[in-house]
């Protein structure tokens, strides 16, 4: 795990030059500690984070750029650019960019557990398969919901 370092992590920059590709998004990891881990993220049209549960983290999004789309404890909302998402421990949430537009948001989780890894392992992934992911997820203690029926 990093140790916090006072500093700036400047904008289109992540923490020593990182940048992920996870399922067709950009994720840019901007700080690191055990207590947190923040992220800037490009969402392109049409993708989505399918439903899961961080069983032992709560997760948050301050939308930048865009809209996005959330299945909240199976409830459906939407937020726009200023608008922050609370995604508490242990409630399902999924996220979709159904705009047509980019959308661009600051994630961050509390505390970091396993989170951090989890992205590292997915972006070295020769094929990031859905099964794959969702085993892999499972392995860092995020649990991916099975699709509705008829999905």
């Amino acid at each position: 795990m990093k140790t916090e370092i006072a500093g700036i992590t400047r904008a289109n920059e992540g923490i020593q030059g990182i940048s992920w590709s996870i399922l067709g998004q950009t994720y840019v990891p901007k700080n690191v500690t055990e207590h947190s881990f923040s992220w800037h993220a490009t969402l392109p049209p049409e993708t989505f984070v399918p439903p899961h549960i961080h069983p032992d983290q709560d997760e948050y999004l301050y939308i930048l750029e865009g809209q996005l789309d959330f299945l909240l404890d199976s409830a459906e909302m939407q937020a726009s650019p200023g608008d922050l998402v609370r995604l508490p421990m242990g409630k399902p949430h999924g996220i979709f960019n159904k705009s047509g537009r980019t959308a661009k948001t600051l994630f961050w989780v509390s505390p970091t557990r396993r989170l951090y890894d989890l992205f590292w392992a997915i972006h070295n992934m020769k094929e990031q398969k859905p099964d794959a992911v969702v085993a892999l997820a499972a392995e860092h203690n995020i649990h991916f919901l099975p699709p509705p029926p008829g999905a």
